[in-house]
């Protein structure tokens, strides 16, 4: 009995279903930079920005349809529109593949946005594979993001800060100092936004809300449904609410702009004011970091 065609068979069948795997998962860029690797894939029609093979998926984009956040921290990062006046200025820490900015700048047409990123591969990437458009109203910037904070001119109504991920906290954007910086460069009727790890994956997530409530006068967290992402809305003034009242807020600000989610659903889930210190926690200095090169 000759074997040789079922043997062929075979190997086309396992070509085959190796190229299947694959098949959702197209390469389209791959660089090392300073600050680790930026990979884009090309992923179920979304194109999709890592920083390492098989990483976390730091950017989700469908190419012209800036309206449409994947991600569901970005969606609930959202619910801080609700907790301040139409924004004027915005600043985006983190800049990724640019999906926040971009998304603020199709809602917000008039608001002045600047996004900074210490990486310059990563706003290469940005303009180049995901649609990131500079104009008169919004820039990007390379450069580190507590220097670019700490040489502010004029104050922001929101401040999202997005550059940590799950395995990756970058010390000098955590601590009381820098923190006061923020405090500084927002509006006193605005709103500070922390992307942060939860402490299954954060070992630095408790000192990092306790260092939040040293600095800010109110701040809610918020879960992310399905993720391991907590969101913190940080408030340089007082201010009471209850859940309800927020997603109320919330859902005003989501039917206003169209979206095509409800943020007041997302501001009820994984509701936290949190009032209390976090006594499992300590506050972040400068003095416990190491020296930066």
């Amino acid at each position: 009995m000759n074997r040789r065609p079922f043997l062929y068979a075979g190997i086309v069948m396992f070509v085959s279903l190796v190229v299947l795997v694959h098949a959702d998962q197209v390469l389209v860029y791959e660089k090392a930079s300073s600050f680790g690797t930026v990979l884009v894939t090309d992923e179920n029609g979304l194109r999709v920005l890592r920083f390492e093979r098989g990483g976390a998926r730091q950017t989700v984009v469908k190419l012209g349809d800036p309206d449409h956040l994947e991600l569901p921290y970005a969606r609930v990062a959202m619910v801080s529109l609700a907790l301040c006046d139409e924004p004027r200025r915005i600043l985006v820490v983190g800049l990724g593949g640019g999906s926040l900015p971009m998304f603020l700048r199709k809602h917000y047409p008039t608001a002045e946005i600047d996004a900074v990123d210490i990486d310059p591969e990563v706003v290469y990437v940005a303009k180049r594979y995901f649609d990131f458009r500079e104009d008169g109203r919004m820039r990007a910037h390379v450069g580190d993001g507590r220097e670019f904070i700490e040489r502010y001119r004029q104050p922001y109504d929101v401040i999202f800060l997005d550059a940590f991920s799950s395995d990756s906290v970058p010390a000098h954007l955590t601590t009381q100092e820098f923190l006061r910086a923020v405090r500084r460069a927002v509006k006193p009727g605005g709103v500070v936004v922390g992307n942060v790890w939860s402490r299954l994956s954060n070992p630095l997530y408790d000192s990092m809300v306790r260092t939040y409530q040293e600095v800010f006068d109110d701040l809610y967290v918020l879960e992310v449904p399905g993720a391991g992402n907590r969101i913190l809305l940080a408030l340089p003034r007082r201010q009471t609410l209850s859940r309800d009242e927020l997603a109320a807020r919330a859902s005003r600000v989501s039917t206003a702009q169209q979206f095509r989610f409800d943020l007041g659903e997302l501001a009820a889930q994984g509701f936290q004011h949190a009032r209390e210190k976090n006594a499992e926690g300590r506050v972040l200095r400068d003095a416990d970091l190491a020296p930066r090169r």
